[in-house]
């Protein structure tokens, strides 16, 4: 058993980040955020060439690239040979990623309802297995969820338990990673301007029904979307030296949302 954290030590955890889901939106912006601060950063997502444009763009270097679908086994596989030899560990970890796929809860086919779940839930598996042997002790792992986790939206069953399903995996993780000191936790947005607000062409945030329920209605305090950056700046702090005392945690961030009705 490891010897315990101690209160004082303000050790920073490392400088080596994957963040999964980079392409785009919070994890585009989480990538951007580490890199900012001195960190080099393997990035994960399905599209290469928008990855490599990422890099690119990001300062510093000793940036990596993988491209491909983290609910496969073998691009688990991958992010092992590309970590070991490239850096021979990894320090923090932020996942992102995830899917939209609207379904009824009872009528549609079972396979297209499945779909979001399996990849988010199978996603951040795979994903977690592949990492936590390449993390020293006082390594970070961060999955992106959602407040749609403990709150339900017609059409979004799958995705809503997917998050759900997560978060308790999250919980299981910290406890069974706390002698490794290596801290898990979750990040739960509310609304936030992404391109998954975007569905069929229809931008959610830039319609009638969000600006009379959210920004004019008290269903919001804050009476906006979230940037994906606000969130970047969560996942951040959860990987710095000042959150040595949280794990198996759930931070919503959500502009005020949830504590309305």
């Amino acid at each position: 058993m490891s010897a315990p954290i101690s209160p004082n030590d303000k050790r920073t955890p490392g400088t080596r980040v994957l963040v999964c889901g980079a392409s785009s939106g919070i994890g585009k912006a989480t990538a951007h955020r580490f890199a900012g601060e001195g960190w080099r950063v393997c990035l994960l997502a399905r599209r290469q060439a928008q990855l490599e444009q990422l890099r690119a763009q990001l300062p510093g270097d000793g940036h990596l690239v993988i491209a491909g679908d983290y609910s496969a086994p073998a691009t688990a596989a991958e992010i092992t040979r590309t970590i070991r030899h490239a850096w021979d560990g990894l320090d923090a970890v932020v996942n992102s990623a995830g899917v939209v796929g609207p379904a009824q809860a009872v009528d549609s086919d079972i396979a297209q309802w499945r779909k979001p779940f399996d990849i988010m839930v199978n996603g951040a598996t795979y994903l977690t297995r592949a990492v936590v042997p390449l993390m020293a002790e006082g390594g970070r792992l961060v999955h992106v969820t959602s407040i749609h986790s403990q709150r339900a939206e017609r059409l979004a069953s799958a995705y809503g338990m997917a998050k759900a399903a997560i978060e308790q995996y999250c919980r299981s993780l910290a406890l069974e990673l706390a002698d490794k000191r290596i801290l898990v936790n979750a990040i739960a947005p509310g609304f936030v301007r992404t391109p998954m607000s975007t569905v069929d062409g229809v931008n959610e945030l830039e319609t009638e029904w969000f600006h009379a329920n959210y920004v004019q209605g008290d269903h919001l305090p804050l009476r906006r979307a979230a940037e994906p950056k606000e969130i970047a700046g969560v996942a951040y702090f959860l990987c710095g030296p000042d959150a040595t005392y949280i794990t198996g945690q759930v931070l919503v961030v959500d502009g005020g949302l949830t504590i309305t009705f």
